[in-house]
């Protein structure tokens, strides 16, 4: 198999849950040698999960720990935080989703890093990062959905507020750690020296917002719900065929153009309401009860054949067992077989990146608790007889 792009590279990852996972989940991906650190007896939160389970595990946990190896650790004794400081001192990588402040506690400062580790890039994901006043405060996704406005315009106009269904804060800080550590890498071969980073569940929300974020810092308008609408562009929705729903996306005039002939109402295109995106805005219940009416007339399967013909962008609402059954999704390898120790084949969703040199790849299934204890262990250097102490006081589990 090709080495990955971060071969050679280790990473220490004490992340549970989902945004640390998913970071060193996509390292792993990508070569790097990623020990997960568990707590003995029960380990990662999401191993229990379910349902529902394949074998033992959940498929929650299953879905963001492939490419790992699992060493339990009681990191709340001494024995423990000392093999933690040896496997630090040998890693590239340090990610942590601790309460701010933990890590320190245990001795793992700044000054233990220049003293020890000063090459090792350390990440950090909370819920609210090291500032401000609620820095010491636990994040959960569903509430930082809540709290940076991401759930105010998610929703039908004049409806209940509404969550994504990914957990997507945490997904998008995984991915903004996962970019974090690869760019303090690359710094670390022009300095020489290791760096700290911080991501937080709230700086990820409010960078989430997006183009709605600089809509309400231009404009000073409120930012509004309009369901599956676009706030800037027309028409941009879901709308109901004869026989389910069709995704339309319009992006320009050239395309409406296009789109009304398609509609059969050529006229639109020359139609002071409609002619411009700007018009189209302002005008958009009038433009979208006009198509709706059109649209219901005829099946989806139509409408998408005249409407790509044409090259406008659609799509029909695929359930995810259709999304991941799609000859698409195939073709790209985005589902994938591992051999799992419990289950045998495991279905795991791909690796979303494609790198002609160095490709990604799914080199080990997500690892039973405490699988590669042993392993990790007698690299670090521990005999026989440090292996059976560790064990029989409870600080690992062999």
């Amino acid at each position: 198999m090709t080495q990955g792009a971060l071969a050679g590279c280790r990473v220490v990852d004490l992340s549970r849950v989902l945004a640390g996972p998913m970071c060193s989940m996509w390292l792993g991906d990508m070569g790097a040698d990623v020990v997960k650190i568990e707590r003995p007896g029960c380990g990662d939160d999401t191993r229990a999960w379910g349902p529902p389970f394949a074998g033992s595990e959940a498929a929650y946990y299953l879905g963001v720990n492939r490419n790992k190896r699992s060493l339990t650790l009681d990191l709340s004794r001494p024995e423990g935080r000392e093999v933690l400081a040896e496997l630090i001192r040998g890693a590239d990588v340090v990610l942590d989703n601790f309460k701010i402040g933990t890590l320190e506690g245990w001795g793992f400062d700044d000054d233990w890093y220049e003293a020890e580790a000063a090459t090792a890039v350390r990440a950090t994901v909370s819920g609210y990062g090291s500032t401000g006043p609620k820095a010491a405060m636990p994040g959960y996704d569903f509430i930082l959905q809540a709290e940076t406005g991401l759930m105010s315009v998610t929703g039908e106009p004049g409806g209940e507020s509404m969550k994504h269904g990914v957990a997507l804060v945490d997904v998008c800080t995984g991915m903004l750690a996962a970019i974090s550590v690869l760019g303090a890498l690359a710094a670390r071969v022009r300095t020489g020296k290791g760096q700290r980073i911080e991501v937080s569940l709230h700086d990820t929300g409010i960078a989430m917002l997006a183009n709605v974020a600089a809509n309400h810092l231009v404009s000073g308008a409120e930012a509004a719900r309009y369901g599956n609408g676009h706030p800037n562009i027309v028409p941009y929705r879901t709308y109901p065929t004869a026989d389910s729903e069709l995704v339309v996306t319009v992006g320009n005039d050239a395309q409406f153009a296009k789109f009304a002939r398609v509609m059969g109402a050529e006229h639109w295109a020359d139609d002071e309401r409609f002619a411009l995106n700007a018009d189209r805005v302002a005008n958009r219940d009038l433009l979208d009860g006009l198509i709706r009416e059109r649209m219901a007339a005829r099946p989806c399967a139509q409408w998408m054949a005249d409407l790509q013909a044409e090259g406008i962008p659609c799509s029909p609402i695929n359930s995810v067992a259709e999304a991941l059954a799609s000859p698409q999704t195939l073709a790209r390898q985005m589902v994938t077989t591992v051999d799992h120790p419990e289950v045998g084949g495991l279905a795991l969703t791909g690796v979303p990146f494609k790198m002609s040199a160095t490709p990604g790849a799914v080199r080990r299934p997500p690892p039973t608790l405490g699988q590669h204890s042993r392993e990790v262990l007698t690299e670090l250097g521990f005999d026989e007889a440090k292996l059976a102490e560790l064990a029989d006081a409870g600080v690992t589990t062999l």
